[in-house]
């Protein structure tokens, strides 16, 4: 269908319009023709018949009420009659895979005129501009539409990721890799590394829904490395392809309602069959992310000799029922019962009784994934922010020329940046370790970091609900990026480890590296 033509005016003949029944208003140079729609309008009719707006350019007192985004939908659009003569749009929507211009808003590797020991431009830039372009057309719409039904993340979205090799490469490099065409064959498996995870991990958050991320198959990314990494090749072979596919899920069941951060106070029992070839597995888990539509389950049980990693199988006994969190159903958190629950020896992940090293094995590459999805959330934060101080005024003037509202925004970029650069250091140490050595030096680094970066993160929070007023706790309108980060940042500081355990056991794996013979 043709584009309507669209005339030019002059602010004297729109300044014409300015009754109710022949209603013009101007915004960013163009035309609006509001007479049919005034009566409709959300904010009641006063709003649109003001002196300062009806037949004036109410460019200013538009974008003070409403984001940029209410011009893009189409119910809007059509009210465009034309344009000021002379006069060109000043403002522009990003167009996908772009860029934001908002000082602080992406990372200085990101930022013109900065340079990073970290990452070259040709070894990631490719393979970011991939995965951003990725995440605003598909993951974005994705995101916001299952926030709001509660639904699980749309299955074509999931088969999307899975053409693209996303799914796998979100576990970090490693065997499993061999062989796949990373994003269309941009990346060589050999040599994907930690930070071009660090880019996959940083991009997706981007989708500012934080129970759609989790629902994004964050079970797979802490409950699939135990199988890659402690099961046997035959349990490998058979369940591994269709999870990196997402023909099927997995989840991670080790939290239980007495036992948290205190992994070995499980109360979840497995004992062996007569024959001994049967695991019988019975308690409950509980917040257990995806746990709703698994199919698999690496679970945490109290075996004869200790504690033991077993891969459970969905099927009779195994029981899950959504658990309603302040976050979105889309994460499919789940409380799962286990009666009766029979498993092949063979799904045992690692030791019987070795359980304990299976999963300290796994919380370093958990935690470090926490981390870099905190910093770049915190960063879009930063951004809402900057644009709103600019944009909004109070008292006659922007926000951002008062003292007060500039130190908010001093302590949020601080924060930002510091979680970004001790982050990028890390990864860099993670790069060159060995797994064995990464255990040794880096779970204390990591913890402190994870604590850090949440604890970090809930102050910038709080400074943006200040900073937003009223709007910072509407789940709609200009404030709602600001109201679901301050409801749901709690899970980034609970999973994973809560942060006061953390800290401490980052100070304890301090102390097994001091030398005796360090005096005052």
């Amino acid at each position: 269908m043709a584009s309507k033509q669209l005339k030019t005016f002059t602010r004297e003949h729109v300044a014409q319009h300015n009754k109710q029944d022949d209603l013009w208003i101007i915004i960013d140079a163009q035309v609006y023709d509001l007479s049919r729609f005034a009566g409709m309008h959300p904010g009641g009719l006063a709003a649109l018949t003001h002196e300062d707006v009806a037949g004036q350019d109410a460019t200013d007192q538009f974008f003070a009420l409403h984001r940029f985004e209410v011009l893009t939908k189409s119910q809007y659009k059509r009210l465009i009659i034309g344009t000021i003569e002379g006069e060109e749009s000043a403002l522009h929507p990003p167009s996908t895979g772009d860029l934001s211009k908002v000082p602080y808003a992406e990372p200085t590797w990101l930022s013109d005129g900065y340079y990073s020991p970290y990452f070259q431009e040709a070894r990631i830039m490719k393979p970011f501009f991939s995965v951003r372009e990725f995440t605003d057309e598909y993951l974005v719409p994705d995101a916001q539409a299952r926030e709001e039904d509660g639904k699980r993340p749309s299955q074509s979205v999931l088969d999307k990721m899975a053409e693209l090799e996303i799914h796998a490469m979100r576990l970090g490099p490693g065997k499993h890799l061999q062989g796949r065409k990373l994003m269309g064959g941009i990346v060589k498996p050999e040599a994907f590394d930690y930070f071009h995870e660090l880019v996959v991990m940083q991009e997706m958050v981007r989708c500012a829904a934080r129970g759609y991320g989790d629902g994004l198959l964050g079970g797979k990314i802490i409950g699939l490395p135990p199988v890659l990494n402690f099961g046997s090749q035959e349990l490998k072979d058979r369940i591994v392809p269709d999870i990196l596919a997402a023909k099927k899920f997995i989840c991670l069941a080790i939290s239980e309602a007495h036992a948290g951060s205190d992994v070995m106070g499980l109360q979840t029992t497995a004992v062996k069959s007569e024959d001994g070839k049967e695991w019988i597995i019975n308690g409950s888990k509980k917040w257990i992310t995806n746990g709703t539509f698994a199919d698999y389950f690496t679970v945490g049980c109290k075996t004869e000799d200790g504690f033991t990693v077993i891969l459970v199988e969905r099927g009779p006994g195994v029981e899950t029922r959504q658990i309603k969190t302040s976050y979105s159903t889309t994460a499919g958190t789940a409380f799962i019962t286990l009666d009766n629950v029979r498993a092949p020896v063979g799904n045992t992940l690692g030791e019987e009784g070795g359980g304990i090293f299976v999963m300290l094995s796994n919380f370093n590459h958990e935690r470090w994934v926490m981390c870099c999805a905190s910093a770049r959330a915190q960063r879009g934060i930063v951004e809402e922010c900057l644009k709103w101080t600019s944009q909004r005024k109070a008292f006659g003037k922007p926000l951002n020329s008062l003292a007060t509202v500039r130190a908010k925004l001093a302590a949020m970029i601080q924060r930002s940046e510091s979680v970004q650069n001790w982050l990028e250091n890390i990864t860099y140490q993670m790069c060159n370790m060995s797994y064995k050595q990464q255990a040794s030096k880096l779970a204390g680094q990591i913890a402190f970091l994870k604590s850090y970066s949440t604890s970090s993160a809930q102050e910038t929070a709080r400074d943006a609900v200040q900073i937003f007023g009223g709007r910072g706790i509407t789940k709609t309108g200009m404030g709602r990026l600001i109201e679901h980060y301050h409801r749901t940042i709690p899970f980034d500081a609970l999973l994973g480890g809560a942060e006061d355990v953390l800290s401490d056991l980052g100070v304890r794996q301090a102390l097994r590296s001091m030398p005796h013979d360090a005096k005052l």
